[in-house]
């Protein structure tokens, strides 16, 4: 596997005139962030994109620069103009590019959920082949028709593809197929890979693609899209957090057991500055007076808070028709409520200075369980919570997420559900580690999982 950096262009340069909507929906908000920006983070997180080339409209270009400037794309180096067509906005891309040899990527703005081992395979494929493209198997007979609408022919399935995007290639090969093009007047194609194919200039390896990299075209499609973003996840590497925790600032709710108490004694050990509290030390998370307070004593004490991790949860199993208002109160007050009032209060110590916030849900989120049902719902509302705030603190530069881990081996776990076998349970120095990687990491508006 090779290490050279790619370059990444991103097409977003279309008007969106199936989308029926004034806003061309590249910068339609999804998720937390405009559609643009998740494409965009899919490559700007990338370790193997080294340059992204922006090709946009010139109406939009005012608004696309603040948007990289906001976000603080390190890796968008180019934003150009693109043309009437998209094959006249990739030639523009690839003009930017002059080594023949580099490796670059050509990539709808509109397929937001794009994932990283669908670029690593593309990548790949480009040590072998010069043009690659993704395609994913067809979930339906495709049928071909004749001009009076008869089925002319139904070709076999097996052989057959999904398109998709990003497309792959050496530089120098997509240059020569737009100059070619741009001497031909009847072409009939409607993607890059399309060109190469047409002037048969080299074969083009197909690799897998993803069923959830959908392309938003129409205004359905941002309502599904919007549901995947919420249901996706991501893995936070459990990465060496020691150096780079050395003399931060970090508030941690729920702190007196589980894990809450190993974030604070992991990020006590590597350095950081670390204010560990908890109902048994007089602070519960939905109460606005005490979670302020304790932000501002961190604030009168080091000048700043860096992060700030929520661990605190209250989960009583069994039939909701068997729990009283009290506990139910209790869970919804802790799960939910607590939640806000540790944002909110988290957000107004950050404003001025930046930072990062993780929140707890559970993987119950997705899909309210029996016999523990409020739980369920209350971790579900976490996620929206945190979604739709990621896109409120974006621009003070406060980062919020979610932590999702697997069943870990906690008081609270081993209180509701008895001793279950140590092998089937994450340990709590394990989703530890990671939440800090979380904090640590320049995501926003994630769900982040932490497996086994």
């Amino acid at each position: 596997m090779t290490t050279t950096h790619a370059v990444a262009i991103v097409l977003a340069s279309g008007s969106g005139s199936r989308f029926n909507t004034e806003t061309p929906k590249q910068f339609l908000k999804l998720a937390g962030k405009s559609v643009l920006e998740h494409t965009l983070d899919a490559f700007e997180r990338h370790v193997r994109i080294g340059e992204i080339v922006l090709v946009v409209a010139a109406e939009q270009r005012l608004l696309t620069e603040e948007i990289v400037r906001r976000a603080g794309y390190r890796k968008v180096t180019k934003i150009v103009q693109g043309g009437a067509t998209r094959q006249s906005s990739s030639s523009a891309g690839v003009a930017t590019v002059t080594n023949d040899g580099a490796k670059i990527l050509v990539h709808d703005a509109v397929r937001p959920l794009l994932d990283a081992a669908t670029i690593d395979r593309c990548l790949d494929a480009l040590d072998e082949f010069d043009a690659v493209d993704t395609g994913i198997l067809s979930p339906d007979t495709v049928i071909a028709t004749r001009a009076d609408g008869c089925i002319a022919s139904i070709p076999a399935r097996a052989a057959l593809r999904l398109g998709q995007t990003p497309q792959g290639f050496r530089a120098g090969l997509l240059r020569r197929a737009h100059a070619l093009a741009a001497t031909t007047s009847d072409l009939n194609v409607t993607d890059d890979c399309g060109l190469v194919l047409h002037f048969e200039l080299a074969p083009v390896k197909v690799v897998a693609g993803d069923i959830n990299n959908i392309k938003i075209t129409y205004p359905s499609d941002i309502y599904l899209a919007d549901r995947l973003f919420q249901l996706r996840t991501r893995t936070s590497p459990l990465a060496d957090n020691g150096k780079a925790l050395v003399g931060k600032v970090l508030v941690v709710f729920g702190a007196s057991r589980g894990i809450g108490q190993r974030i604070a004694m992991l990020a006590a050990q590597a350095g950081a500055h670390v204010f560990a509290v908890s109902r048994s030390n007089g602070v519960d998370v939905a109460d606005e007076s005490a979670v302020r307070a304790t932000l501002i004593r961190a604030c009168e004490m080091h000048g700043r808070v860096d992060f700030v991790a929520n661990t605190a949860g209250a989960l009583h199993t069994g039939l909701l028709a068997g729990q009283d208002y009290d506990t139910i109160d209790q869970q919804i007050a802790t799960n939910v409520r607590g939640s806000v009032v540790v944002a909110r209060e988290a957000f107004e110590a950050m404003r001025e200075t930046g930072g990062s916030i993780a929140l707890f849900t559970s993987s119950s989120y997705t899909r309210g369980r029996a016999m523990s049902a409020v739980y369920s719902a209350s971790k579900a509302a976490v996620v929206n919570l945190m979604q739709g705030l990621a896109q409120e603190y974006l621009p003070f530069g406060v980062r919020i997420n979610a932590i999702n881990p697997e069943r870990t081996a906690t008081p609270m776990r081993t209180e509701n559900f008895g001793n279950e076998p140590a092998d089937a349970l994450l340990d709590a120095d394990s989703v530890a580690q990671a939440t800090l990687s979380a904090l640590l990491a320049d995501a926003t508006g994630e769900v982040i999982d932490v497996r086994r």
